[in-house]
């Protein structure tokens, strides 16, 4: 099938080289003159493991091509799919310009019956007013079904290639026994239900992951006053089957392009019909304030933090991937830097594009986890990247003023820490904290406690 891809962000990109890859004809269409120059050229914008290599062989065998000529795309194709980015407004809404936007361009160009397929994450009724918008623009025949993407940030070829489930919505049975053919090489379980029904899915799976991860923090910090560790909590919760072991994993909380902004969005969704989602309001607000846990360990250490050197490891959203859109580590540094801190960071991957948007005059960009503990008062882990937990602990001593450690992804487990001589503190396990590397003070500060809590 020739298909047409509008957009090259990760879900626009995995999935045209994706579908290239299964030995369709496909472009994909990018307004960012310097991304498609990019493309062509032969590299990729972002980092997602396995991608570079399918986008090579499949441009090398003219099956996967890029431009920035949205007309000339549609009209060649047979199906569309829009993956355009719907950003957040400030009330939390979906910004659905970009979107609009190329529906408008899409139907200048249309010559022909078009499937076209939404993979962008849009509000409830969003595909049914893009269907009357394209209906008063063309006369020519089309179907507009949404196909939601369930794709993880560096695992998202995987997750195309293996998917849980497939969901087409679809108003015309016709026009949804299309959108499965395409997508049945990939998985049979496709779950075929309405347009508007669709929709709610993609928004309600990640409104219902998110509060997994703020209830097993929620958890967590419970755990760290009574006594228990939320890691064996997690296990034993995880064994039964309602339940699930997926997403209890303590730590500092979840970031990325999808959990919060859709978290956001569907609260206004539910607002915007007079409902107000107590719950959801809740997991928002719990993990707005757990990454400010670190901070508030280490203040509790040191008492003021101006003039101490923080090691911040881990800026990206999670490992596997170069996007630090709403990653605690952005909220963290902020603070540390407000507090008069200066930070010592360092990410195998995603150091370039945090710069980018958070640079400071206090702030050292590292190569490496050892370098970024050089001098410092305390590290900060923020991110699982293997590398960091793999450090070696005697080294990493050595290389810092004082020997304390903060796990925000409780990385370290009691033999790695055993004898190392750390002041140390991870996320709900209170039997790991150790109150060894008693922090001696400069003369211009004195602490407030000699331990972590």
């Amino acid at each position: 099938m020739r298909i047409t891809v509008v957009g090259t962000g990760y879900v626009g990109l995995v999935s045209g080289t994706c579908f290239a890859e299964l030995g369709h004809d496909v472009v994909c269409v990018d307004k960012d003159q310097a991304k498609i120059a990019l493309l062509t050229g032969g590299d990729i914008p972002i980092h997602e493991p396995g991608l570079r290599e399918l986008v090579e062989r499949n441009a090398e065998a003219g099956r996967l091509g890029f431009t920035t000529d949205l007309g000339a795309a549609v009209e060649r194709a047979e199906a569309v799919i829009l993956a355009v980015g719907t950003p957040s407004l400030p009330n939390g809404e979906a910004d659905l310009t970009h979107l609009e936007g190329a529906v408008r361009e899409i139907a200048s160009a249309m010559n022909a019956y078009k499937l076209i397929m939404t993979k962008s994450t849009v509000p409830v009724g969003t595909n049914a007013r893009l269907r009357a918008l394209l209906a008063s623009l063309t006369g020519r025949p089309f179907d507009i079904v949404s196909v939601p993407e369930f794709l993880r940030e560096g695992s998202a070829v995987k997750d195309t290639f293996h998917p849980d489930r497939i969901v087409v919505g679809a108003d015309r049975e016709e026009a949804g026994a299309a959108a499965a053919a395409l997508h049945r090489p990939l998985t049979d379980r496709i779950f075929v239900t309405d347009v508007r029904s669709a929709e709610m899915i993609k928004y309600a799976s990640n409104a219902f992951l998110a509060t997994k991860i703020s209830f097993i923090n929620e958890i967590a910090n419970i755990c760290e006053k009574v006594g228990a560790d939320v890691e064996q909590v997690a296990a034993g919760m995880g064994l039964d089957n309602r339940i699930g072991s997926s997403f209890l994993k303590a730590g500092i909380g979840y970031g990325g392009s999808c959990f919060p902004k859709d978290a956001r969005a569907l609260i206004q969704i539910a607002g915007n019909v007079d409902y107000e989602f107590k719950l959801l309001k809740s997991v928002v607000d719990v993990n707005r304030d757990q990454r400010f846990g670190v901070v508030r360990k280490l203040r509790r250490l040191y008492g003021d933090l101006a003039g101490r050197t923080i090691a911040v490891w881990g800026l990206a959203f999670k490992p596997n991937t170069d996007d630090v859109r709403e990653s605690p580590a952005v909220d963290i540094v902020a603070a540390l830097l407000d507090l008069g801190a200066h930070v010592r960071a360092c990410d195998p991957i995603a150091l370039p594009n945090f710069r980018s948007r958070h640079d400071h005059e206090r702030i050292a960009w590292c190569g490496d986890a050892l370098e970024a503990a050089q001098g410092a008062d305390a590290v900060c882990l923020l991110t699982e990247w293997p590398e960091f937990a793999a450090v070696d602990l005697g080294r990493l001593r050595q290389a810092m003023r004082q020997p304390v450690l903060i796990d925000g992804r409780n990385q370290f487990d009691a033999e790695r820490l055993e004898g190392a001589g750390f002041a140390y503190s991870s996320i709900g396990r209170p039997a790991l904290n150790r109150e060894e590397g008693e922090a001696a003070e400069p003369a211009d500060a004195q602490p407030n406690r000699n331990h972590i809590a």
